[in-house]
């Protein structure tokens, strides 16, 4: 609501200025007062004014303080400070244009052209652990916020099937344990988990003796020239990884439009066409001498350049091979649509809703398949010990002369996850009493399956759940514990900045009070049970919500109360603004505290007693207070259907 409003003001103001003055400020922003007393909204343009009109920034403000006290939707305007216009909104209005519009809301204008999200992208051979649960949370979260927003976005999920992880994998199955297709396709139950011990068992036997290290090269060569015995056991792990790594990201909620293979980027020759535009272009260069002799490089900046901290790329060794960040740039420039070349594609799965789920392949394409990447802004999703890689990535692009494309080249960092002491003794793991945080280690071994922190979650919230209320139906108490397992979780993954390590605690997750995932849940129930108790003692809430849209809901505003629930109302209007904000600063935590501090917001107000729905005064004051729960509830629920939290129906 805020963001409609602030346009209509904008335009308000500009006409203003042009009636004072006969000049056109231009663009208008507003500020929030650090104080509600100075007033809901200011803008600076006063002051921007002066220097054109070389008059006095207060005198400016003055005249266009007068004309603003006029504005729809403005009750007074005043001159503060060395020439802010501090605007007075209508609260009335303010507060019926909030409810309304979460009662019947409206999409947000398209945002013109397609973006792509790639995330979660975890290498098909083993379980997926605590850090890509962070990778996948933020990707899902800032693809929610993007649609929220109008972005037409589409969801990819990386299969790295030909690297050197699944080859791991494959040499262990190979020479470890000596198995072939038939034997190993035939392993029952976890096969993820299976793999987490193999792949860790191979790290010892590399270390056992260097002959051993060279196997890793020999099943890579296998895997890299396909149809052979071993290449068809790489299929086989990668492809039962990823239905594993599909399985465990559903239970939060996550999917994908799209499941990219790096096998069909090899197979379809991607590499060798963005190779040929580079070398086309004068983008790279055949080193040959010192000692990356014979390397084809990217230069990364020199002199004075922003980028010339960054070391000048190798992106095909003198062997040949080609660099993870040279097959990077090729897939980057498809998914720009700058590839000249396609995947072909074939239906993965189609989901119970109706949600269907592509693959790519290197033969023959499913008929009726969409139209994949050609999108204007890419957004990926990478730790930020990528970051040099994704700078490379990026200054491809844009050595090919497709800066504005470069631009649209977005890498959302974010840091490792650690447990706590406590938490990595809850979850079986042998841990020093020495304090802080566990590191963890997939190569060793060590680390948190996804799975198994989602267990432990449930687990902990079922055993609440059966102490608070024993007697619901099991089969209830196991859907909320879910629910109230996956709330506080994803909050837990968002609630800081993407660039901060996350020490991840399960009493901290899990805990009712605080800034965590079941206090936005139990916000939203809180607020629902009180309709419930006002239905059961005879109020319609319906009858009530039509009462208030009658009401001088102005009049009614004054007073202590008033100024608390304009408060939250306030809060409420910027949900849309602090969405826009999160997209243009790729950071979704912003949402997350923004719902937290709406939550809280309602908590400060609800709690009072005086305030009570069922022990109002009057109709008139009983309808108001309604009007104001059913908005928190719409907006809460809306914010919490960002961050991916489902709302119990009980806590």
């Amino acid at each position: 609501m805020i963001l409609a409003l602030q346009a209509r003001l904008a335009d308000a103001l500009r006409a203003a200025a042009r009636d004072a003055f006969g000049v056109d400020p231009g663009a208008v922003g507003f500020q929030y007062p650090p104080d509600p007393a100075m007033g809901d909204l200011a803008s600076s343009a006063a002051m921007s004014l002066a220097k054109a009109q070389r008059r006095n920034p207060r005198e400016i403000a003055a005249a266009l303080a007068e004309r603003m006290a006029k504005a729809p939707g403005v009750s007074r305007a005043e001159v503060a400070g060395a020439g802010f216009v501090n605007l007075f909104l209508d609260r009335g209005a303010a507060l019926g244009t909030l409810a309304a519009g979460l009662r019947d809301p409206q999409p947000a204008a398209a945002v013109p052209g397609h973006a792509i999200v790639e995330h979660t992208s975890i290498n098909p051979n083993k379980a997926a652990h605590v850090g890509h649960v962070r990778n996948a949370i933020l990707g899902d979260t800032f693809v929610r916020i993007l649609r929220a927003r109008g972005h037409d976005v589409g969801v990819q999920n990386y299969i790295d099937d030909t690297g050197v992880q699944v080859a791991d994998v494959v040499v262990g199955f190979l020479h470890l344990e000596k198995k072939a297709l038939a034997e190993v396709a035939a392993i029952p139950g976890r096969f993820d988990y299976y793999c987490w011990d193999l792949y860790a068992r191979v790290g010892d036997f590399y270390a056992a003796a260097p002959e051993n290290k060279a196997k890793q090269a020999e099943v890579l060569h296998a895997i890299e020239a396909g149809s052979n015995d071993v290449a068809a056991l790489a299929e086989h792990v990668a492809a039962r990884i990823v239905a594993c790594h599909l399985e465990t990201m559903a239970r939060l909620g996550i999917r994908y439009e799209l499941l990219a293979h790096e096998s069909d980027i090899l197979r379809l020759h991607f590499w060798n066409r963005a190779f040929a535009l580079l070398k086309d272009a004068g983008a790279i260069r055949l080193v040959t001498e010192g000692k990356q002799i014979g390397c084809w490089v990217l230069g990364m900046g020199k002199g004075d350049d922003a980028a010339a901290v960054d070391e000048d790329k190798i992106l095909v060794r003198s062997n040949g091979t080609v660099t993870y960040t040279g097959k990077d740039i090729a897939y980057q420039l498809w998914k720009l649509g700058r590839l000249d070349r396609d995947f072909r594609y074939r239906l993965y799965r189609e989901e119970p809703d109706g949600h269907k789920v592509w693959q790519t392949t290197s033969g023959d394409s499913d008929p009726g398949a969409p139209r994949f990447g050609h999108a204007r802004d890419v957004y990926n999703v990478i730790d930020v010990g990528q970051s040099y890689p994704q700078r490379v990535v990026k200054a491809g692009v844009a050595a090919l002369g497709f800066e504005r494309e470069a631009a649209g080249t977005h890498h959302l960092a974010y840091e490792k996850v650690v447990l706590s002491q406590a938490t990595a003794k809850a979850l079986g793991y042998e841990v020093a009493d020495e304090g802080g945080a566990v590191k963890v280690s997939g190569r060793k071994g060590l680390g948190v399956k996804a799975d198994d922190l989602i267990d432990a979650l449930e687990r902990k919230a079922l055993a609440e759940i059966e102490a608070r209320d024993p007697e619901r139906p099991a089969e209830q108490k196991q859907r909320t514990a879910r629910e109230i397992a996956v709330g506080a979780l994803r909050y837990f993954m968002l609630r800081y900045g993407r660039t901060r390590v996350l020490t991840f605690d399960l009493e901290e997750a899990l805990a009712f009070t605080g800034e965590t995932g079941p206090y936005v849940q139990n916000a939203i129930v809180r607020a629902r049970n009180i309709f419930a108790k006002l239905e059961a003692e005879g109020h319609r809430v319906e009858a009530l919500l039509e009462r208030a849209r009658g009401l001088d809901l102005g009049a009614m505003l004054d007073g202590d109360e008033g100024a608390e629930i304009w408060a939250l109302a306030l809060l409420m209007a910027r949900s849309e603004e602090v969405a826009e904000a999160a997209v243009a600063s790729e950071e979704p935590s912003l949402v997350a505290r923004h719902a937290f501090a709406v939550a809280q917001a309602f908590h400060g107000y609800y709690q009072k007693p005086k305030y009570s729905l069922l022990r109002a005064e009057s109709e008139d004051r009983r309808a108001l207070r309604v009007l104001v729960v059913d908005a928190f509830v719409r907006q809460m629920t809306a914010l919490a259907g960002l961050l991916g939290i489902p709302v119990p129906e009980r806590m």
